[in-house]
C-alpha cells in the first residue's frame, strides 16, 4: 500500500489532540456510562473516564495497555502515536488471530452500498436512489453515484424526515456501513461523491440543500444525533469515533464550496461539541450481554448460620457467577449495563410532568430499549 493513501486513512490521534488544547481527542476518548457513575460517587464534574482496550492485543506495551484499563490520551498520543491503526493496516497474522478471537472480519464497502440501499429503497419506496450498483468485466463489484440531487417527490416525506431518521450499526468495528471514508478490508480511499455509509448519505443531503453555514451546523447535528452503533474492543471504537469526526470535517470542506465561501476550519469548540455527541452515540459494549465488556463479575454470597446447642453461629461463603451470565437472562447481569442518549428528548430547559428533565431524561440503559414492549 502507498504511503500516501496510509497517511490519509490512518487517522493521527497526536493531530486530534491538537484541537482545543486535547478536549476534542478527550472526548473521543470518553465512555460516558462510567463517567456518570464516577462523577455521582465523587460528586463533581472533573473526573474522566476512558473506553477500554478490551482486547490482549497491546499487552505488551506495559502495564496501561492491559484487556480492562482504560485507554487515556497519553497512551495513544506521543511516542505511542501509531499504536492503534485501521485493520488493514495490521499485519495479516495479527488480522487472523483477531477474526479467529473475536470473529472480527469487516465487510468490504461494496457490500455496506448494497446493504444500505436496501434500507433505503425501503425509505424512499425506490431503487437506485444515491448510486446504482455494477459488476465490473473482471468481476469487481462497483457503483455509480446519482448524479442529480437527492429528489424526494412523491415519497410524503421531506429530506428533514431523512435526517431525522434513525439508523443504527451493530458491533460496528471501524464502522463502514456509517461511514466510508475508505474500504476497511483494501484501504482504498473513497472520495466524497462516492462515499456511501449510512451518515455520509444524511450529509449529502444535507449539503444539498442547505444555503447557509448556521442551517448546515444545525442540520448535521441532528443528522449526528440520529446515528448509532456500539463496538466490542477499545481500539476498533476509537477508530469509527475518529471516522465518524473527520466525515464532519470533509462534509464541512465539501459544504464550504459549495456555498462558495473561502475555506476555513471548523471552529474547535464546533468540534468539541460534535465529538461529545460521536462519543455518546459510538459506544462500547458487549452486544450479547448490553454491559461494558468483561464487568460482569464473581461475587461471594454469605449465608449466616445461628447457633444451636451443638455449635456456635458461623458464616458460610459461596462463590456465585453473575446470574445474567449463569441464567442467560440479559436483565440479570451485574456487570455495569452501557447507556446511551436518546437526543430527542435532552433539554435542560424544561421539565416533562414528572419534573423530571435533562440527562435524567435522555440517557437510557441500552437493555431497557431492547426489553421494552
Amino acid at each position: 500500500m502507498e504511503v500516501e493513501t496510509i497517511e490519509k486513512i490512518d487517522i493521527k490521534e497526536d493531530d486530534i489532540a491538537k484541537y482545543n488544547k486535547g478536549k476534542v481527542l478527550n472526548e473521543l476518548l470518553t465512555d460516558h456510562t462510567r463517567r456518570q457513575m464516577v462523577r455521582a460517587e465523587k460528586g463533581h464534574e472533573k473526573d474522566e473516564a476512558y473506553v477500554i482496550w478490551a482486547t490482549d492485543d497491546y499487552k505488551d506495551e506495559g502495564d496501561d495497555y492491559q484487556f480492562a484499563c482504560q485507554i487515556r490520551p497519553e497512551l495513544v498520543t506521543g511516542e505511542h502515536a501509531n499504536i492503534i491503526m485501521p485493520r488493514v493496516l495490521k499485519d495479516k497474522l495479527q488480522q487472523s488471530k483477531r477474526s479467529k478471537d473475536k470473529a472480527e472480519v469487516f465487510t468490504p464497502s461494496w457490500v455496506c452500498n448494497a446493504q444500505n440501499n436496501l434500507v433505503d429503497e425501503a425509505w424512499f419506496g425506490r431503487k437506485n436512489v444515491f448510486n446504482t450498483e455494477s459488476i465490473a468485466d473482471d468481476g469487481t463489484h462497483t457503483w455509480e453515484p446519482t448524479k442529480e440531487n437527492i429528489a424526494f417527490e412523491g415519497t410524503g416525506k421531506t429530506w428533514e424526515d431523512y435526517i431525522r431518521n434513525t439508523r443504527m450499526e451493530i458491533t460496528c468495528g471501524e464502522a463502514p456501513y456509517l461511514v466510508s471514508r475508505y474500504d476497511t478490508t483494501t484501504g482504498e480511499e473513497i472520495s466524497l461523491e462516492r462515499r456511501i455509509g449510512l451518515l455520509d448519505r444524511k450529509m449529502r443531503v444535507i449539503n444539498e440543500n442547505v444555503q447557509n453555514l448556521d442551517d448546515w451546523k444545525k442540520w448535521t447535528k441532528i443528522a449526528y444525533h440520529n446515528i448509532y452503533g456500539f463496538e466490542w474492543q477499545g481500539d476498533n471504537l476509537l477508530l469509527a469515533r475518529e471516522a465518524l469526526f473527520y466525515t464532519l470535517l470533509d462534509y464541512y470542506e465539501d459544504i464550504q464550496k459549495r456555498l462558495g465561501l473561502k475555506p476555513k476550519k471548523l471552529h474547535t469548540a464546533t468540534m468539541q461539541s460534535f465529538a461529545y455527541i460521536i462519543s455518546w452515540n459510538i459506544w462500547q459494549m458487549d452486544g450479547m450481554k448490553f454491559v461494558i465488556p468483561d464487568t460482569c463479575h464473581e461475587y461471594e454470597e454469605i449465608t449466616k448460620i445461628p447457633a444451636t446447642l451443638f455449635e456456635e453461629a458461623k458464616e458460610e461463603r459461596k462463590t456465585c457467577q453473575c446470574p445474567g451470565c449463569l441464567s442467560g437472562d440479559n436483565t440479570k447481569h451485574n456487570g455495569i449495563y452501557a447507556k446511551i442518549r436518546d437526543w430527542g428528548v435532552f433539554d435542560n430547559d424544561h421539565s416533562d410532568k414528572n419534573g423530571v428533565k435533562g440527562k435524567e431524561r435522555c440517557d437510557i440503559q441500552f437493555v431497557d430499549i431492547i426489553n421494552k414492549k
